[in-house]
């Protein structure tokens, strides 16, 4: 991330001798024209560190650090000594100075001696900032699967983790883009600075300008001091911008001029910030349909979509199901303190049955949910919410009994392997499904999405695949016919 660092120094040989020496790319510097101004300084703009002449220090050093402290970005205090004094180096530190340096010291070393400190302090931030997220380990192991298309995503994956090029990650709601992305950040150049994640559909359009930027104070109403936005705090690391599709045309013209010249200008202010910033989005929706209907820019849209990785939702890799079930039932049966340590195989079953709307994230509630309730050393099809294992039961009190007798089986499925039968019957089964919904619906998108428990976008993808249109469907259209 960015340091910014307020000096308050009033002899202006002085002040140009430590600015030059401390500036760097990844500092910016802002002045107090004395030490009556400090406080000014301080609450107009953010800050991280506050360099000030011996001489300019009011009243006590330990209480004027305590109220240093207690700002918002609680920034340390270093202390320059015209010449080296060990005692009131000594009180200064006691006191809770983050350092003491003698201008005695050649400028070399000076230089050497400052750039060392604003390094030990950026590190300190960035673990603070760390230390405020949640604990989570993010790794493109934890992608391990059995299916062909994840295996090939994160096969992509691990070969532009390395790089430094935007990254656009497209899938369903609940399919983990953000976990993708930040397991390709930690696996990356950048995994040691901050990743910052930022839902762009959960901001106000009005305030989200000033969030990704910052902004200066006055700037509007309620801004009382500046403020860094997130591609400060991301500065060297990596910015995630979830539901990119959502953005304004406003917003993406200035998100498409800082990927271009890598420099931001917060709200309300003149000045120009470089940054170096890695910048990975995502969206669940058809961002090429968005550029027909003028919603989104296409520059914008080959900008970030250097790479591009597809998500495939739950539903079409069920072998993944079972390794993933394990993985959480594991993780909440640690965490919430109970004895579950396995699944039934009619639970199990059950689960790979279920066309899982909500993806990943769902499955990941479901087995909270199920460990949770849990009585015993399994987790059974009554633990599953009635929507999962009613399916089951249905299923179980049909035409099948225990060894499957009284379903006829196609003599040229036998010649196939039983991953490609499934595949095909699950094509057939939702192409039927969704078939007798729009049949239903008359061909309304909206109402189909809702009976089918699918997103329409999902839906509009879902036909598309399975080559249904929704024109023939409605009252008078054509009968709708298989494709060829």
């Amino acid at each position: 991330m960015l340091i910014r660092i307020l000096l308050v120094i009033e002899e202006p040989t002085l002040y140009r001798r430590v600015s030059r020496l401390i500036a760097q790319p990844n500092v910016v510097l802002f002045a107090a024209a004395s030490a009556e101004g400090l406080w000014e300084g301080l609450a107009r703009d953010s800050c991280d560190l506050v360099v000030l002449d011996r001489s300019g220090i009011p009243g006590p050093p330990a209480e004027f650090i305590s109220a240093l402290r207690k700002l918002p970005d609680r920034p340390e205090l270093l202390v320059l000594q015209e010449h080296e004094d060990p005692q009131d180096r000594t009180a200064l530190l006691a006191a809770g100075c983050f350092a003491v340096i003698s201008l005695d010291f050649s400028d070399p070393v000076l230089a050497q001696t400052l750039r060392a400190l604003v390094s030990r302090r950026r590190e300190s931030v960035i673990n603070r900032l760390r230390a405020e997220q949640p604990d989570e380990h993010y790794h493109l192991s934890d992608f391990a699967s059995a299916s062909e298309g994840m295996q090939e995503l994160l096969d992509l994956a691990r070969r532009v983790a390395a790089s430094d090029s935007s990254l656009l990650i497209l899938g369903e709601t609940g399919v983990g883009k953000e976990w993708l992305a930040h397991a390709i950040h930690t696996e990356g150049p950048r995994a040691q600075a901050s990743f910052i994640g930022v839902n762009l559909a959960a901001v106000p359009d009005s305030l989200l300008e000033s969030e990704l930027f910052g902004h200066e104070k006055g700037a509007f109403t309620g801004a009382i001091r500046s403020r860094r936005g997130y591609f400060e705090l991301a500065h060297r690391g990596t910015i995630f911008l979830d539901e990119i599709a959502d953005m304004s045309p406003h917003l993406q013209a200035k998100l498409l001029r800082v990927l271009q010249e890598r420099k931001i200008q917060r709200v309300g202010g003149e000045q120009t910030i470089e940054v170096d910033v890695r910048v990975m989005a995502a969206t669940n929706r058809n961002l090429e349909e968005a550029i027909e209907k003028k919603e989104f820019r296409s520059d914008l849209y080959y900008r970030l979509g250097v790479v591009t990785l597809t998500v495939p939702p739950l539903r079409e890799r069920r072998e993944d199901i079972p390794a993933l079930v394990m993985s959480y039932l594991t993780r909440f049966r640690l965490r919430l303190g109970r004895h579950a340590e396995s699944v039934t195989d009619e639970a199990l079953e059950a689960l790979i049955d279920y066309a899982w709307p909500g993806n990943v994230r769902e499955l990941i509630n479901v087995m909270e949910r199920a460990v949770l309730l849990c009585e015993g050393h399994q987790i059974t099809l009554a633990d599953l919410p009635d929507n999962i294992a009613r399916r089951r039961r249905s299923a179980s009190d049909g035409e099948l009994g225990p060894s499957g007798a009284g379903l006829a089986v196609p003599q040229d499925w036998l010649s196939k392997p039983l991953k490609s039968v499934r595949k095909d019957v699950i094509i057939a089964l939702e192409r039927a499904y969704l078939a007798e919904q729009l049949k239903a619906t008359g061909g309304r998108i909206g109402e189909t999405a809702r009976r089918s428990g699918l997103d329409p976008r999902s839906l509009y993808d879902k036909m598309r695949e399975l080559g249904l249109r929704k024109e023939l469907f409605r009252a008078g259209g054509p009968e709708p016919v298989e494709p060829s």
